[in-house]
């Protein structure tokens, strides 16, 4: 068991990645400012093929609005508005089919990356089941202690979800991947300028968290 967990938490080495304390990444009342991933600086993003990575999204892929939403599984204000405001989006809008919505990463720590790693672990289908999972349990697998008992709650959420352990050893002990989704996470949010999360771009225009009320006057003026 520690020779798994060990690989698992030296995986990143090469790259560089540290964390920041969760605490550090506190903002103001609606969101959490973006830190980059600390270390992700010195990684070689630039020359990274990351056309392997693909967005995951969910609702109607012809619809005539896409919501893309930039979000950090360490982010506290994520969690609150995937634990609210999101269940009534999806019902309203994505399980009817009048939006497309893309979920992007931002990644502040290496716990965040690792729990991208596991959310991504099942594909497309199970990836926002998953994050549900993750985002519900925030305060809990956040709070889990060392590093290696963090993986291991990010585990038991992707076995909940239906993953066999070695299926997650593999997508946690993958280096290239990290690496990949590291450059990925900065070209995206550095091409659309995002600087906190969640950040929301809709119908084409940056938005910055806010309440449903607000988010569904922006979407039926875009419908």
């Amino acid at each position: 068991m520690m020779n798994r967990r060990n690989m698992i938490l030296t995986a990143f080495a090469a790259l560089g990645v540290g964390g920041w304390a969760l605490t550090n990444n506190m903002g103001g009342k609606n969101s959490t400012p973006v830190n980059p991933l600390a270390g992700a600086a010195n990684a070689q993003t630039t020359d990274v093929d990351t056309s392997s990575i693909k967005d995951m999204m969910i609702g109607n892929p012809d619809a005539p609005v896409t919501i893309i939403e930039y979000a950090s599984y360490t982010c506290p204000h994520c969690a609150s508005f995937h634990n609210g405001t999101f269940k009534q989006l999806k019902t309203d809008y994505i399980d009817t089919g009048k939006i497309n919505f893309i979920y992007r990463e931002v990644y502040f720590d290496r716990f965040g990356l690792w729990a991208s790693m596991v959310a991504r672990c099942g594909g497309q289908e199970k990836f926002f089941g998953i994050s549900d999972l993750i985002y519900k349990t925030q305060s809990e697998w956040t709070r889990a202690g060392e590093p290696a008992a963090i993986a291991e709650e990010l585990s038991k959420i992707g076995r909940l979800a239906g993953l066999d352990s070695d299926t997650l050893d593999a997508c946690l002990k993958d280096g290239a991947n990290a690496e990949m989704l590291i450059a990925w996470e900065k070209q995206n949010r550095e091409a659309d300028d995002v600087t906190s999360t969640p950040s929301f771009i809709i119908d084409g225009k940056k938005q910055s968290n806010m309440s449903y009320e607000d988010m569904k006057a922006l979407i039926d003026a875009a419908l």
